[in-house]
């Protein structure tokens, strides 16, 4: 099952995607009511697949906009290591937050704040949590996903490496492109059997498979969840693979004007504009 949420008469929509792309519409207004509903509300979404019939052409928004965390791995691709210098392997996972205000979805803009600005994308696959966890083995973990999205871990590297200003080069408003549907577990048979790769002007800049990270899916909430509480509807992605602007030969950072695609085998293709901040 995909799981959207649209724009339907003026307001958020949670819905399922179909075949036709037609979007059949739901009773919840809120992803994450849905998700905190757990069986029971996946019940009453099935039931709506019975008696609703499918809209076209609704607005996607982002699937879910308030997630109580966005955490983001660090270095998860051994690749990525080998194309910046400064870059050590972790021993265990690394993992930052970004800020829910970041969040935008499909065909939404991302707005380069201001002129110096090095702005880049990454794309990467993310997952939602379904319900609470701590202290979850490896052996249960994917028990306690929800689903998974396409992210694309939008940086401002100037503030993130100079000064050292993570929260600033991650948390910037419209730098958490996600989307542009929720993909169930009953759809994505393994996540670590999937091929990633991004576009910038329709210029391939990633292109790497989930199996070369260093850390699995699994292994990550083990470790997460040994530290701290994941809670329903929480935002966990797996960090990105070479081919980043940042690490080219010279840089290569996003314009105005520019459009990037970040796309998950299996899981989706997420498109997004970029546009400038500022008054020309």
């Amino acid at each position: 099952m995909r799981l959207v949420t649209v724009e339907y008469e003026g307001a958020p929509r949670v819905g399922v995607r179909t075949g036709s792309e037609g979007v059949i519409l739901t009773e919840y207004g809120d992803m994450k009511d849905l998700i905190k509903d757990g069986e029971a509300g996946l019940a009453r979404v099935r039931a709506a697949l019975d008696s609703n019939e499918p809209h076209q052409g609704l607005k996607l928004l982002a699937p879910i906009t308030e997630p109580g965390k966005i955490l983001c791995s660090g270095i998860n691709y051994a690749a990525h290591s080998e194309e910046d210098a400064h870059a050590k392997l972790p021993v265990e996972p690394s993992v930052f937050s970004k800020l829910p205000s970041s969040i935008i979805g499909p065909d939404e803009a991302i707005v380069i704040p201001t002129l110096d600005c090095q702005t880049d994308y990454e794309v990467e696959l993310a997952f939602i949590i379904g319900k609470k966890a701590k202290n979850v083995s490896k052996a249960d973990a994917l028990d306690y996903i929800f689903g998974y999205t396409v992210m694309n871990d939008v940086s401002e590297r100037a503030r993130q490496f100079q000064l050292q200003h993570e929260t600033i080069g991650k948390g910037v408003d419209t730098f958490c492109p996600i989307g542009p549907e929720i993909v169930l577990p009953d759809e994505v048979a393994d996540p670590s059997q999937l091929r990633v790769r991004s576009y910038v002007n329709g210029e391939l800049r990633q292109d790497a498979h989930t199996s070369q990270q260093i850390f699995s899916i699994p292994a990550m909430i083990e470790y997460l969840t040994s530290m701290f509480t994941l809670n329903p509807g929480d935002i966990v992605s797996t960090g990105t693979p070479a081919g980043c602007g940042a690490f080219m030969n010279p840089p290569q950072f996003l314009q105005p004007g520019d459009h990037v695609v970040v796309e998950v085998e299996g899981v989706g293709r997420l498109s997004n504009p970029v546009a400038a901040g500022w008054k020309a």
